[in-house]
């Protein structure tokens, strides 16, 4: 595999060539997709036909920063680390969308996959489907975001399908990260607290700042988007490799605007499954 040079993304030549032979319009075009089969009918009901897998990736080395024994702090040059990798991951899958000339990304999933030959190596990939609208909206401009880039959406078809119905659509996707060393107790708190149904202020104060703080950077991002909303917010924790009093909190979700100011939302229906259990 070689390294596409002059794309300062870091996207592979093989990468583009397979992506050049799916563009729409040519003769061997075909789509690739890992949307289920509903999710991909769905999708096409809502305006969009799939073009093509999409993905990125970066094996990032993961540095290493202590944290102070007795006290609650962010691990700052982890949390950059894990905000950038991931970042890198996602612009080049959106660099293959746009190459394909897709209007936005579904489905896209982020995963982290820590690899043996390296025990500070990690591989964060972003995978999803590229798609490409039917028409541009009823309100006129176009699909794609304010810099002109695919918009990205982690929600499922169905989602995807009946957010479009309901006169929305997807910005990008938003997130935000905090690496955070929870403070150890001292050992004479440890053993006034045996037997005891006792609260640890230490401990609820660590992760809830943790938690705001990745809150907080994912929203900051939605509104440098000019978003109305973040829909289907995920808010993980991740213990990684760094030992029990070190986490990652990790907040990301689908920034959205409106199509319209009148929102039709459809009538949801039973569905009454025939197997029987």
């Amino acid at each position: 595999m070689t390294v596409n040079t002059s794309d300062a993304l870091g996207v592979p030549d093989d990468a583009m060539r397979r992506l050049a032979q799916m563009r729409p319009g040519q003769a061997s075009s075909l789509f690739t997709s890992d949307l289920s089969v509903n999710e991909f009918l769905l999708v096409r009901e809502a305006g969009f036909r799939p073009l093509g897998l999409v993905l990125g990736s970066s094996i990032y080395h993961v540095g290493i920063q202590f944290g102070r024994w007795s006290k609650n702090q962010e691990l700052e040059s982890l949390s950059q680390a894990m905000y950038h990798a991931r970042e890198l991951a996602m612009t080049r899958m959106e660099a293959e969308a746009d190459a394909l000339g897709a209007d936005g990304i579904v489905g896209v999933r982020l995963d982290i996959e820590f690899k043996e030959f390296g025990s500070d190596l990690a591989e964060f990939i972003a995978i999803g489907t590229a798609v490409k609208a039917d028409q541009p909206p009823a309100t006129g401009g176009g699909w794609r975001n304010r810099h002109n880039q695919p918009f990205t959406s982690d929600l499922s078809g169905q989602d995807f399908w009946t957010l479009i119905q309901a006169g929305y659509a997807p910005l990008g996707m938003t997130m935000g990260t905090c690496v955070y060393h929870i403070a150890h107790q001292r050992f004479w708190q440890a053993m006034g607290n045996i037997g005891q149904n006792v609260e640890l202020p230490q401990f609820t104060e660590a992760l809830y700042d943790a938690r705001e703080l990745a809150m907080s950077r994912m929203q900051t991002e939605a509104e440098q988007l000019h978003a109305e909303g973040i829909v289907g917010v995920q808010l993980l924790s991740h213990g990684h490799r760094w030992g029990g009093h070190t986490t990652e909190f990790f907040a990301i979700g689908t920034a959205v605007r409106p199509l319209r100011p009148d929102h039709r939302i459809p009538t949801p229906q039973l569905v009454l499954p025939l197997t029987d259990r």
